[in-house]
């Protein structure tokens, strides 16, 4: 053990940074090179989100809210994309607005990315629309619940939203039987929530996608008022492994695009560098409790 002891003493700092850039290159290069993903398992709040689109009878109004900026955009991207994806898929009504000032051109990017590259038959103004940036935080939320027009009177593209054909039979909030956030902060997840979700008596179902530090937030929502929800880069990748098995046995077809797999993707390398983190914490513990046992018995 003394051996042991002295090896990890002096070891070279830098041959733990090889460890872990091997660590994280190692999964990178094996998944861009084979296509493959790690498999990912589901929690119930993943599933949560896949079953309350998939329970939705086709062609209903899905509001999505993208209230977050590029710098959240490595956990919140993928959400987004799979999310439109799965709507596109079984036919639902799009409805987007942000709450953020960057959101609509995250918006017009997933829009693009998704629906004009892979569901090119559907249409601006009858199958989707994109309302942009309003500000107000949550008076907007408020004025919705009565008003939609009112709180995004016009599109982005300045049409007036009362004209638009897919706002027919559109009045307020509650008449979109599902709403979703990608929120990285305020205004976002628990805002919709208090202001929204619980002000509409039950009538609003909502499901989030929300970055890492805003997940312990909202925990205490699921299953109640959040009927479902997807926490960081991990969430993003357990609903992306739902979204593409069950899309593949409806369509026959079990290739994915990259696209739909970029948070399986990621989850590769951060598994690597976990892992080895955990190992060199499980090392140093045992290395440090040899060495006071050695010195308890030397002074002995």
């Amino acid at each position: 053990m003394s051996g042991f002891i002295k090896v990890l003493e002096g070891l070279d700092r830098r041959w733990i940074y090889l460890a872990m850039a091997i660590s994280v290159a190692g999964p990178i290069i094996y998944i861009g090179l084979t296509g493959r993903t790690l498999p990912e398992s589901a929690t119930p709040a993943a599933e949560a989100v896949y079953n309350a689109i998939e329970e939705l009878p086709a062609r209903s109004r899905v509001l999505f809210s993208f209230d977050f900026d590029p710098g959240s955009g490595g956990e919140l991207i993928p959400m987004a994309t799979s999310l439109v994806h799965q709507c596109a898929a079984r036919g639902h009504k799009m409805y987007f607005i942000a709450l953020w000032p960057l959101g609509p051109q995250l918006i017009e990017d997933t829009i693009k990315r998704v629906i004009t590259a892979d569901y090119p038959h559907l249409k601006e103004g009858v199958d989707f629309v994109n309302f942009g940036y309003q500000a107000g935080n949550e008076a907007v939320m408020k004025v919705m619940l009565t008003d939609f027009v009112k709180a995004f009177p016009k599109t982005k593209t300045g049409d007036a939203s009362a004209q638009v054909p897919m706002m027919e039979g559109v009045t307020r909030a509650s008449d979109f039987p599902l709403l979703i956030t990608i929120s990285a902060g305020y205004p976002g997840a628990k805002e919709w929530v208090q202001y929204v979700v619980s002000s509409s008596g039950g009538k609003v179902k909502m499901v989030t996608g929300c970055t890492g530090v805003q997940t312990p937030q909202l925990y205490p929502y699921f299953p109640g008022q959040l009927a479902g929800m997807l926490g960081a880069i991990k969430g993003a990748a357990e609903y992306e492994s739902l979204v593409n098995a069950n899309l593949a046995k409806t369509s026959g077809d079990a290739k994915v695009q990259p696209k739909y797999q970029e948070a399986q993707r990621r989850m590769g390398p951060q598994l690597g560098a976990h892992l080895l983190m955990v190992a060199l914490i499980v090392l140093g513990n045992i290395a440090y409790f040899a060495k006071r046992r050695e010195g308890a018995r030397a002074s002995a």
